[in-house]
């Protein structure tokens, strides 16, 4: 039987990607924002702990398994809810995951656990243009994350994106220092990633067009960083920016570009001489020291540590949404000729970050440019 020419019509028909971003700063049309329903304390597992405070990894491990606290889910589920609003009374599109019973066990021929929660997509997947990459994240917790997107994922294929998914790991033993010791200030960085095979959140890593930026940390090593090396080509580089951060995990506290031209960098964690060459002609933004207020509480609630100030989301190339009780970033922001857009996100900590760890941008209207000489 001859296909209808409706059906013919619909195959000649160009498709047209909802998946487009290139960058941290074009201007934002479609935003993937995470979800708290059914988050569940992470499992007791040395890639977890080390992470964390020697006390909170202790109560954490206790805990693991248990559902989060009503206490911290619903100020943080406001919070979000509020966020959501506002991006979309700033015009955008936001998609949200699936609610997930991250309780739920499951396992691999090798190890068994429970999840995490889909708080952060940023981890998870990475944009690259019009190609939304799977990562292999080294938390056993987090194995299945990208399961509660698939029906988004799903959409965006039969609409044009492409989609890719890295290998998936087996994280063994082998893949995991057991003599591992968090390195003091005077010691040689280590970290607890042996190279067993490639592992690598994408929060580790930022875009500014065809350079990529990259921390190498306890949550992705060098294998990883090569994988995805040679699955973009030559048509990327990727830069490695060294932290000194003791802890390190995701480069967006770290190393944040802003706009063409405009870099805000941690000045505990990053050498400004030891910053890649490409950047000379860049202004070097120096976060200012977060707020006493806020740092309490982070201290005492979040895995990423005081400078969640800097996890902030670029609406274009001058309007960026911060934290409201961040102060002294929102006028340094303003200093540097930035539009801050405050909102509240600080209970959203114990989660995973903030505004960028919250989000990933899918479509921003640019086109793939390079910034760099």
């Amino acid at each position: 039987m001859p296909p209808s020419s409706t059906a013919v019509d619909n195959a000649a028909r160009p498709l047209v990607s909802p998946v487009n971003s290139h960058n941290e700063w074009d201007p934002l049309e479609e935003v993937i924002v995470g979800r708290l329903d059914g988050a569940t304390i992470p499992s007791n597992h040395p890639v977890v702990a080390c992470n964390v405070p020697s006390r909170v990894a202790q109560a954490q491990g206790l805990a693991a398994g248990f559902r989060y606290p009503r206490m911290l889910i619903e100020p943080a589920r406001y919070e979000l809810d509020q966020f959501v609003t506002l991006l979309e009374s700033l015009g955008v599109t936001v998609r949200r995951p699936e609610a997930v019973d991250h309780k739920q066990r499951f396992s691999t021929p090798d190890w068994s656990s429970r999840g995490f929660c889909n708080a952060c997509p940023r981890d998870c997947m990475l944009v690259i243009g019009d190609e939304i990459i799977e990562t292999p994240m080294a938390w056993p917790c987090r194995y299945f994350e990208t399961r509660s997107y698939r029906a988004i994922l799903k959409d965006y294929f039969r609409r044009g994106a492409r989609w890719t998914a890295a290998p998936k790991p087996q994280l063994t033993d082998a893949l995991f220092k057991a003599d591992f010791a968090v390195p003091a200030a005077d010691e040689p960085m280590r970290y607890i990633l042996t190279e067993f095979e490639p592992v690598f959140d994408a929060a580790d890593f930022v875009r500014a067009g065809r350079d990529l930026f990259v921390t190498r940390s306890n949550v992705t090593n060098r294998t990883g960083i090569e994988w995805l090396r040679r699955h973009l080509g030559s048509g990327y580089r990727i830069h490695e920016i060294e932290s000194r951060c003791r802890t390190p995990m995701h480069i967006d506290t770290t190393f944040v570009p802003l706009a063409p031209g405009k870099v805000l960098v941690n000045p505990e964690y990053i050498n400004v001489d030891r910053l890649p060459d490409i950047l000379k002609a860049w202004d070097i933004l120096i976060a200012p020291e977060p707020d006493p207020i806020s740092e309490r509480l982070l201290k005492i609630t979040s895995m990423c540590g005081k400078w969640l100030s800097m996890n902030v989301l670029m609406i274009d190339e001058r309007r960026v949404i911060a934290e409201r009780h961040h102060t002294a970033m929102l006028r340094a922001l303003e200093k540097w000729g930035f539009e801050p857009i405050p909102c509240d996100l600080l209970h959203y900590a114990p989660f995973g970050g903030s505004f960028h760890c919250a989000t990933l941008d899918v479509r921003r209207r640019g086109t793939l440019e390079s910034y760099f000489q």
